[in-house]
């Protein structure tokens, strides 16, 4: 590991300090002492790179020293040369995340520097990140002791770093980079830089918490969220290479790469797997030698189109990626990575030199993603692929959630509640930590418009509505209750979930079907429905609306009545009954045993009768027979990734979950396409990573192993499994007072083994095969033979 890569890697300790501190109760919606600083060039509001230093004296190493840290639109944080924080996190200009951070660790007896990067993306900005006055920075000291390092303009200093510009401008990511290496000030981060030709920081606007009085804009929030992941991880290997020769050690940093004077040069590098990171690359010589490097999920069939075929397979294929570009200064182990994180599986190096030759020391990455730990396990000896399903949905998941879940890492980057109340069971199931979760509820919250929705994706510059999002962020809100409980915070929401209850009970009409929803009601990207909308009529009279309608009504009834507010509880109810009433009549159709999309009766689909049986329309014996219709007849509508997920929901409700392992093929076609992470739609698919795909990241453990919720806060368990045609299955999944762990054998004659582990002070039970039997806390063993 080269020198540049050594000094940035953080240390757990270190990043478990950075998360552990809260802003300081004196400065809590006050105003601060600190102003927020710029360059005093005139530089500050375009696109631009700045540089900040502030050096100060300490006598001792302190045992703790609290910085709030923040910029506009963000930074990169260095302590005596050691990289040690990124952020703000996105939010809004009504809720600008500060970091609070330990620097004690980076700390030293004597001088100290805090150097710091800012950067504005200025118009060419990504969509989802706002923006007040560009290209500012903001420290303030959590004690009197860190207030030394106070950002109110004295002994700041700062330089405008003239060698970025903007390379390429992707609508949803922001600008891509070009560096001119001969133009950079290197070294700026570290100690011993001479900053003496520097300009003071120019002190702007005075700070302040979110609640200070007549403070007017960018109030200040603390970042609900730990810093992301930042790990090195290296290349796979070379797939091909021209122009210059690539020795067996290049990828290891144990031998560079010359390409000779007068040369243009390319190699393409294979991660092995897409990935989501810095990309870091270390060069010398060849003065004004251009270095391109583009980064794709995958190479193309043709020019043009999405048509990718085998994702490992290269030949005859074409290479479409955004890129980063840099420009040699002939200076020795010059240091390119990008600003922001990337995302790639092949990474094409293009080089070319001019009158010098030009060496590539090394290139490698950092892993980059928000620090998940995946606390499952599951193996089936019967199905070993099923791992193997796993893996490539806990990446995808991981890749997808950053300081938002996003629906995907390379295109929007954006968080639509819909791809993210799957996202956030993923997390639920696979982790304890559902910091993220609460985020993604909370910034919901914060996009709702007076009209009485939320936005389709926050944060997000650009206003977009998809009302059954709306939908679906209140269901997001309904299964953090079932599976976390956190109560109190809930009960903030549900001013936000009346509203939208009310914008659709505004549209219901005589007939107790809601009007033509307006916007865009996306619901699925299904064969049959245009632009993702399920079939309507003219004036609505839609099943699908009816029923996303009826369940978020039974969603915050229950919530309601849990929280002790039984008259809207009562009110939903009657409500959804209205809605209910005439359901029956406008869309059952007895000749087919479904449901169908109008009362028309033209159009029929998987999505409703789904939804049917998940809003309790149909129930019993007719849930299974409308089920078993709805898998059975191909005529139907199919649902794709994303809504295989209310499929799957659906059949474990009918209790018909021995069904589920059979109705994986999406999932396996996708893994014979050579896919590491689960693509947006079946092939031809824009994007190869949208964790709405990663929904067996649930299903394996609630559906075939059967571990689920059966009260709020998961204050009980119920282990109903589902285990289809396996024989031999085990795996375990984090609960908030421990772990669950079970493990099931059957064998040829239909008796069950069940070895069952669950925390204390948990009441469970175990149903199998209609009978109920209560567990006890600890691990037990329940033998079923088959005639028992």
């Amino acid at each position: 590991m080269n020198k540049f890569l050594a000094s940035i890697l953080l240390s757990l300790s270190a990043v478990c300090a950075l998360a552990a501190n809260d802003i300081n109760p004196k400065l809590s919606g006050e105003w601060w002492p600190s102003r927020w600083i710029s360059c005093n060039d005139g530089s500050a509001g375009g696109y631009g790179v700045w540089h900040f230093r502030k050096s100060f004296d300490l006598a001792a190493v302190p045992s703790e020293f609290v910085i709030d840290i923040s910029a506009d639109n963000r930074y990169i944080l260095y302590v005596n040369g050691e990289r040690v924080a990124t952020g703000p996190a996105k939010g809004d200009l009504f809720n600008w995340n500060v970091d609070v951070l330990d620097i004690a660790p980076y700390l030293k007896a004597g001088r100290n520097v805090l150097a710091v990067e800012v950067w504005n993306s200025s118009d060419a900005k990504p969509i989802a990140q706002f923006t007040m006055r560009k290209g500012e920075l903001l420290v303030q000291g959590n004690s009197d002791a860190s207030e030394i390092v106070n950002t109110s303009g004295e002994g700041w200093v700062c330089l405008h770093n003239q060698a970025y510009s903007p390379n390429e401008f992707t609508y949803y990511t922001g600008p891509l980079e070009c560096v001119d290496f001969a133009k950079y000030p290197w070294g700026w981060e570290r100690p011993g830089y001479d900053d003496s030709k520097w300009g003071a920081a120019a002190a702007g606007m005075q700070a302040a918490a979110k609640g200070a009085r007549d403070y007017p804009g960018r109030p200040l929030v603390q970042t609900a969220i730990p810093q992301m992941e930042y790990t090195p991880q290296s290349f796979a290997r070379v797939r091909y290479a021209s122009g210059a020769e690539v020795p067996s050690g290049f990828l290891n940093g144990a031998s560079p790469v010359t390409v000779p004077a007068g040369t243009k040069a390319e190699m393409l590098l294979d991660q092995g797997c897409l990935t989501t990171g810095y990309p870091v690359l270390t060069a010398s010589g060849g003065r004004n030698a251009t270095i391109t490097l583009s980064y794709s999920e995958s190479l193309y069939l043709a020019a043009e189109g999405e048509q990718k075929g085998d994702r490992n397979q290269i030949e005859g294929k074409y290479f479409r990626g955004t890129a980063d570009k840099v420009i040699c200064d002939g200076g020795a182990g010059r240091t390119f990575s990008p600003l922001w994180w990337r995302t790639w599986r092949y990474l094409k190096v293009e080089v070319q030199t001019g009158d010098e030759p030009l060496t590539i020391n090394s290139i490698s990455s950092f892993f980059s993603a928000y620090p998940f730990e995946n606390q499952t396990t599951f193996e089936a000896k019967d199905r070993p692929e099923l791992g193997d399903m796993l893996e490539i949905g806990w990446r995808t998941a991981r890749l997808c959630a950053h300081e938002t879940y996003m629906d995907c890492p390379y295109y929007e980057q954006l968080q639509y509640f819909g791809d993210t109340r799957i996202q956030a069971m993923v997390s639920m199931y696979n982790s304890s930590d559902s910091r993220l979760v609460k985020n993604a509820l909370l910034q919901g919250h914060q996009s709702i418009m007076a009209d009485g929705i939320t936005q389709s994706r926050y944060p997000s510059t650009v206003q977009q509505f998809i009302p059954s999002f709306s939908l679906f962020w209140i269901g997001m809100g309904y299964d953090y209750w079932r599976y976390r409980g956190d109560e109190e915070f809930l009960k903030t929401l549900l001013p936000d979930y009346r509203r939208i209850i009310s914008w659709y009970e505004a549209r219901l009409k005589d007939n107790g079907s809601l009007g033509r929803i307006p916007f865009w009601f996306f619901l699925d990207w299904a064969p049959g429905m245009a632009n993702g909308e399920p079939a309507r009529e003219t004036d609505g009279d839609s099943a699908l609306q009816d029923l996303l309608f009826m369940i978020a009504l039974d969603n915050v009834a229950q919530m309601e009545k849990s929280f002790g507010i039984h008259a809207m509880a009562e009110y939903y109810n009657s409500l959804r009954g209205r809605v209910a009433a005439g359901f029956e009549k406008k869309y059952w159709d007895a000749g087919r045993g479904l449901y169908a999309d109008t009362p028309a009766h033209r159009s029929f689909s998987q999505h409703t009768n789904a939804m049917a049986v998940l809003a309790g329309m149909a129930e019993g014996e007719k849930a299974c027979t409308v089920l078993e219709n709805t898998l059975k007849d191909k005529s139907l509508i199919q649902a794709t990734i994303y809504f295989n997920y209310y499929v799957n929901l659906a059949l474990e409700k009918a209790g018909m979950g021995d069904m589920y392992l059979d109705r994986l093929d999406i999932w396996k076609g996708l893994m014979d396409l050579g896919l590491t992470t689960w693509a947006e739609r079946p092939e031809p698919s824009r994007s190869d990573c949208h964790a709405w795909g990663s929904s067996p990241n649930i299903e394996f453990f609630r559906i075939v192993l059967g571990i689920d919720s059966a009260a709020p806060g998961f204050s009980e368990i119920e282990i109903s499994p589902s285990l289809g045609s396996l024989t031999r299955v085990k795996g375990s999944m984090p609960h908030p007072k421990g772990e669950i762990s079970v493990g099931y054998t059957v064998n040829r004659h239909g008796k069950l083994v069940a070895d069952i582990t669950v925390p204390d002070g948990v009441p469970a039970r175990f149903v199998w095969q209609g009978r109920t039997y209560p567990l006890e806390a600890g691990r037990q063993t329940i033998v079923i033979r088959k005639e028992d």
